[in-house]
C-alpha cells in the first residue's frame, strides 16, 4: 500500500508541481511497479526468500519479538500458494510445481500490478473507482472472514486460512475510509484520490486476494477494473494495428459513454449496479462449492 502509493504521490506530485499532467513516464512508473510486485511475490513464493525477510530482524520492530508465536500465519502462504483456486469449483483449477512456478509468479506480479492500473484507470469519473473498491473490498472480505473459521470454511468446501481473518478487518476498514472518503468524492467531486488512492487501493485488492487465494474472484467481483482496462489495451491494439481505426470513441470504457451523451452521473450509477452484481455473483460462487 505504502510503496505503491509513493509512487501515484510522486506521480501527482510531479502533475502539480510542473503542471505536467502526465507526470512520470507510464514505462518509468509501470517498472516500479513491478519491481515491487515482483518482490511480494517472491517473498509469497520462496521459502527462502521467505526465510531471510523472516530472520532480518532489522526489518522488524523489537515488539515484533514478543508476538512471534502469534503472528498471522497467513502471510506464509507456502503450503498453499501453489494452488490456483477457480469460482463455482470445488478443487483447484491448477497446481503449479517445479518450472510451473514461474507462470505462477509471473500471474502474481500481474495480479498487484494489475490491478493496481486498473483501478487508476477506472478513476475517470466522480465517485466511480471509489464505489466499486467499496463494493470488491466487502467482497473480499466476506471471503477472508469465512477462510479464517474452519467449521465455516469446511461446511463451504473453501481453503482454511490461519489469521485471514485479520485481513477481513483490514479490508473492511477499507470500505469504512472509502465510504467516507465517496462522501466528498461523488458528483460534483471536492476530492480527488488521484493516483496516490487508485495505486494503493489498487494494490491492497490485488494483494489481498493473493494472500487468500481468491485472484480469480477478484476478477469476478472486479469486472468493473477489468472491462475499463481491457478497453484501453483493446483501443491502443485497434488504433496500432488497423490504420489507427477506433473501438470506442474514447477509453476507458466510461468516456465512450459520456461521447455518447449519457450524463456521468449516469454513467457512475449504472457502473456501480453492474459492479454489485458481479459482486453478488462472487459471493454466491460460494454456495456451488
Amino acid at each position: 500500500t505504502v510503496v505503491l502509493g509513493m509512487i501515484g504521490a510522486v506521480d501527482d506530485y510531479y502533475k502539480l508541481r510542473y503542471k505536467n499532467s502526465k507526470g512520470i513516464k507510464p514505462k518509468k512508473k509501470l517498472l516500479f511497479q513491478v519491481l515491487f510486485s515482483t518482490l511480494v511475490s517472491l517473498y509469497l513464493l520462496a521459502p527462502s526468500f521467505q526465510s531471510f525477510i523472516e530472520k532480518t530482524t532489522s526489518l522488524k520492530p523489537p515488539i515484533a519479538k514478543t508476538f512471534s508465536e502469534k503472528r498471522v500465519t497467513t502471510l506464509s502462504t507456502t503450503k498453499y500458494s501453489s494452488m490456483l483456486y477457480m469460482p463455482f469449483m470445488k478443487q483447484p483449477l491448477l497446481e503449479f510445481k517445479g518450472a510451473l512456478l514461474f507462470i505462477l509468479w509471473l500471474f502474481l506480479i500481474l495480479v498487484i500490478t494489475g490491478t493496481s492500473n486498473a483501478v487508476n484507470l477506472t478513476d475517470g469519473l466522480d465517485g466511480l473507482a471509489a464505489g466499486c473498491i467499496i463494493m470488491v473490498a466487502i467482497t473480499l472480505a466476506i471471503f477472508a472472514f469465512l477462510s479464517n473459521h474452519m467449521e465455516l470454511s469446511r461446511y463451504l468446501n473453501i481453503l482454511y486460512i490461519e489469521g485471514s481473518g485479520e485481513i477481513a478487518v483490514y479490508l473492511l476498514a477499507l470500505s469504512g475510509a472509502a465510504l467516507g472518503f465517496l462522501w466528498f468524492n461523488g458528483y460534483p467531486a471536492q476530492v480527488f484520490m488521484g493516483d496516490t488512492g487508485s495505486l494503493g487501493l489498487g494494490g491492497i485488492l490485488g494483494l489481498s486476494a493473493i494472500l487468500i487465494k481468491r485472484e480469480l474472484i477478484l476478477a469476478l467481483a472486479g469486472m468493473i477494473f477489468v472491462v475499463e482496462t481491457l478497453s484501453v489495451i483493446l483501443q491502443v491494439l485497434s488504433y496500432k494495428f488497423r490504420n489507427k481505426k477506433r473501438i470506442f470513441l474514447c477509453s476507458p470504457l466510461h468516456h465512450h459513454f459520456e461521447y455518447k451523451g449519457w450524463p456521468e452521473t449516469k454513467v457512475v450509477l449504472r457502473f456501480w449496479i453492474i459492479s454489485l452484481l458481479f459482486c453478488i455473483i462472487a459471493i454466491a460462487s460460494l454456495k456451488f462449492q
